[in-house]
């Protein structure tokens, strides 16, 4: 069991640095490594200066941020989808307290506490990080593990309003320290990620599903098939990104994604239309066939956008199921041309690349555009996550990274176009 101290030594040795390389490093440069070193110690130095160096049990837990790979609007109707953990993430370094309190705090933040005899959800907490914290405290003590108390300070470089999922990064972290100090890391990364949705679905207050979570949890590139929402198939999907010859960039169009509310409930209100149409109340139960059949009665009954919608679902649900059958076969190619028939088919049929409400405001397609142009043919590009704002999603060969993000970072701004990358683990214990 190391203290503060003797974490640093470790760090500053090189003793992590393996570890730290297949997290941060993904890359293979010195560079990369000695900044996720930095980091880490700066992390470390954080939670010895607010709760002191000797504090007995000391680690580094981290929680990747998550990036939608495929399956755009497709998890809401049971579907399929392809995600994957990043080298963004949530860090901390934490350590038992003796409490039964949880101490918090987050770079940027007010501190948070805690207290593990009160957690009952409160309304007052919604749309919090302590709404999250408590949540996850409550589930895992349903489980029947004693709970006990620690402190950490986190700080993060996953990217805010960026389709990253900032919030399941956090509560795959919180779920990690939990399960270190409580559980014997007992609880494996599917039930963490379910740990994790049920604190934002009735602690944080946010109907969310489960593929944020399972992206940030298991790691790797996940399949998951939502067929029942409650007990998804979650497949790890061990493709090596960093040997595709392609880069995963992340683009911020610099766009809002607020009032857009009423534009994602449209999308599963009128699926949900084109469903009730059928009896049921999602596309996944309806064969494809009996809408392909009855889609002129559709369009008279729901209007052409939720036909459009539902045959995205059908095309898209596909997609995603070949997406991950192209990666295990090592035939990148092939991926590449199913993101950007995706990427096609929600700009197309889902609609989602820009809201009726304001017109004039039509980032995503701009930006899709001048990075097709970018791209010449190669790569792929395509709307990342739920759309309307926010960011785009592109894969691009190595030779055309530099010019694909100056052209960018010419059109938006310096700092808009991130390289990312696919990392194998999901939450974990970095060091200790």
């Amino acid at each position: 069991m190391s203290d503060c101290t003797q974490l640093l030594t470790a760090l500053k040795s090189g003793a992590h640095d393996r570890a730290l390389a297949a997290l941060y490093a993904l890359d293979g440069t010195a560079q990369g490594l000695d900044q996720a070193r930095a980091r880490c110690v700066q992390t470390v130095e954080a939670f010895a200066a607010r709760y002191g160096a000797d504090a007995q049990g000391a680690a580094l837990f981290s929680g990747p941020g998550r990036t939608e790979i495929g399956g755009n609007h497709t998890d809401h109707q049971h579907g399929h989808v392809l995600c994957g953990s990043v080298d963004l993430d949530m860090l901390a370094c934490a350590a038992p307290n003796g409490l039964s309190v949880v101490r918090i705090q987050s770079q940027g933040y007010p501190a948070l506490e805690i207290d593990l005899d009160d957690l009952a959800p409160r309304k007052e907490e919604e749309n919090t990080s302590a709404a999250l914290v408590r949540g996850v405290a409550a589930k895992i003590k349903e489980k029947g593990y004693a709970l006990s108390g620690f402190d950490a300070c986190a700080n993060s470089t996953v990217l805010s309003g960026s389709g990253l999922s900032s919030s399941a990064a956090y509560e795959t972290l919180v779920g990690n320290i939990f399960n270190h100090f409580c559980c014997g890391d007992k609880l494996d990364p599917v039930t963490i990620a379910k740990i994790g949705q049920y604190a934002e679905n009735v602690y944080f207050g946010k109907p969310c599903g489960l593929m944020d979570q399972m992206g940030s949890s298991v790691g790797a590139c996940v399949a998951i098939d939502f067929n029942n929402p409650a007990d998804p198939m979650v497949e790890r999907v061990d493709y090596d990104f960093t040997k595709s010859g392609h880069a995963l960039c992340i683009v911020d169009t610099c766009s809002s994604h607020g009032d857009l509310t009423d534009d994602y409930a449209d999308i599963t209100r009128e699926m949900g239309a084109v469903a009730a149409y059928f009896g049921k109340k999602v596309l996944r139960d309806v064969p494809e066939q009996h809408f392909r059949a009855a889609i002129s009665a559709l369009r008279k009954e729901c209007g052409d956008r939720a036909v459009l919608r539902s045959l995205h679902f059908y095309d898209d649900d596909r997609r995603a199921v070949q997406e991950a059958e192209a990666l295990k076969a090592g035939d990148f190619g092939r991926f590449l041309a199913l993101v950007n028939q995706s990427g096609q088919s929600s700009a197309l049929h889902l609609q989602n690349t820009w809201s009726i409400s304001n017109p004039k405001q039509q980032a995503i397609p701009v930006v899709l555009a001048v990075g097709a142009e970018l791209l010449d043919g190669t790569g792929a590009v395509r709307v990342h996550g739920g759309g309307f704002a926010g960011t785009i999603q592109a894969w691009v060969p190595e030779d055309k990274l530099a010019l694909f993000k100056s052209g960018m970072e010419a059109l938006l701004g310096q700092g808009k176009c991130h390289v990312l990358h696919v990392r194998s683990q999901g939450g974990t214990v970095v060091a200790e």
